[in-house]
């Protein structure tokens, strides 16, 4: 059985996690910037009605069922009047970077995890007497005062609380979970909702009677680490309030990818491979960036089947190579013949530039 005490290291009580997470940022954004967008259901969708899949919706949309990635016809059907608009990526990065200018006011600590969320660590702001609660509120206000959006923010001693946090009172909300109020917080805590847990990992525990922590805390430890392996120890330290990750600073970029959902579904090879040419010559223009400090270790092709299932092959490679990634996509189609293809991505695995590496041993493994 799993121990139901909480952490009482003192570096609990010292450390202070902020996440911040903008309220549908893309479309806010676009409700800013546009009032005639204020008061419908509005979503940021791909490039067809079709076949696209939507990026984020405001929450009016929300009340239809409508969510991110989600198929444009099925939004369509759930909500007939909601608007599709394009994003506009280039205005949604420079609104994240002055995000960020507002965060680096309180802490060099910060970790972004994507244009419109971050962890900060605020253990040694000294601002508002170093209440996190206070420091929250007062990004929060930062930002609906300079960029006229919203954000809601977890904070918490540990990355895992400050995310599951932030998501409690949206939008434009804040909880605050302190380790002396932890142990009654967890417990109640859905499985679905710990990093990790996914629909399928979600019915297996079901199956063992496995809906919320307090469960897992009454569950035998060694069962869960033989049954779910590493999932099983991230359950096991998750539902004891135990999440020693700090944060990181420079987050490495492991891979670049470019990939696309089709208007119609493609049904040879051939016209796969003219598609792959197009997304090679992306996917060579993004790479120029990352090549000063990492080199390539692998090439990888993904397909999405018009049944939804996906299938990938990579092979270990030091650069960009063009026959490969038709080798794979060659492999692919060859084991899933006669299957309509709703999707195609190429991908590139980068490592720091810090050591010698022998080109053609990797090459031919």
């Amino acid at each position: 059985m799993c121990s139901d005490s909480m952490p009482s290291d003192s570096l609990y009580s010292q450390r202070k996690i902020i996440h911040i997470d903008m309220d549908c940022f893309y479309a806010a954004v676009e409700m800013r910037d546009n009032p005639n967008y204020q008061n419908i259901p509005l979503a940021i969708g791909g490039r067809s009605q079709r076949r696209g899949v939507l990026s984020t919706c405001n929450y009016l949309a929300r009340q239809f069922g409508v969510h991110s990635a989600m198929p444009v016809f099925q939004a369509k059907q759930l909500c007939p009047e909601l608007l599709v608009v394009p994003g506009r990526m280039q205005v949604y990065v420079e609104v994240s970077q002055k995000l960020r200018n507002i965060f680096y006011r309180y802490t060099h600590i910060v970790e972004p995890l994507s244009l419109d969320e971050a962890f900060l660590d605020v253990s040694d702001c000294k601002m508002f007497q170093g209440s996190a609660t206070y420091i929250a509120q007062d990004i929060r206000l930062a930002i609906q005062t300079e960029l006229n959006l919203t954000a809601s923010a977890g904070v918490s001693y540990c990355k895992f609380l400050a995310k599951i946090a932030s998501d409690e009172n949206k939008p434009n909300g804040q909880c605050v979970i302190t380790p002396e109020s932890a142990k009654a917080f967890i417990k109640k805590l859905p499985l679905k909702k710990i990093p990790g847990v996914g629909k399928v990992a979600q019915q297996n525990l079901a199956d063992k009677g496995l809906f919320t922590c307090a469960d897992i805390m009454q569950y035998s430890e060694q069962k869960l680490l033989t049954t779910f392996g590493k999932l099983g120890q991230s359950l096991i330290s998750y539902s004891q309030g135990i999440d020693n990750r700090p944060i990181q600073i420079n987050r490495e970029r492991k891979s670049v990818a470019v990939e696309r959902t089709f208007e119609h579904n493609l049904f040879s090879e051939v016209q796969c491979l003219e598609h792959l040419k197009q997304f090679y010559n992306e996917l060579e223009g993004r790479l120029e960036k990352h090549l000063d400090k990492k080199i390539i270790t692998k090439l990888g092709v993904k397909l999405k089947f018009s049944d939804f299932t996906i299938k990938s092959s990579e092979r270990k490679y030091s650069q960009l190579n063009l026959s490969i990634f038709e080798q794979l996509l060659h492999q692919l189609i060859e084991a899933n013949p006669k299957q309509p293809i709703r999707l195609l991505g190429l991908s590139v695995g980068l490592t720091e530039q810090s050591y010698p590496i022998q080109l053609s041993l990797i090459d031919n493994e």
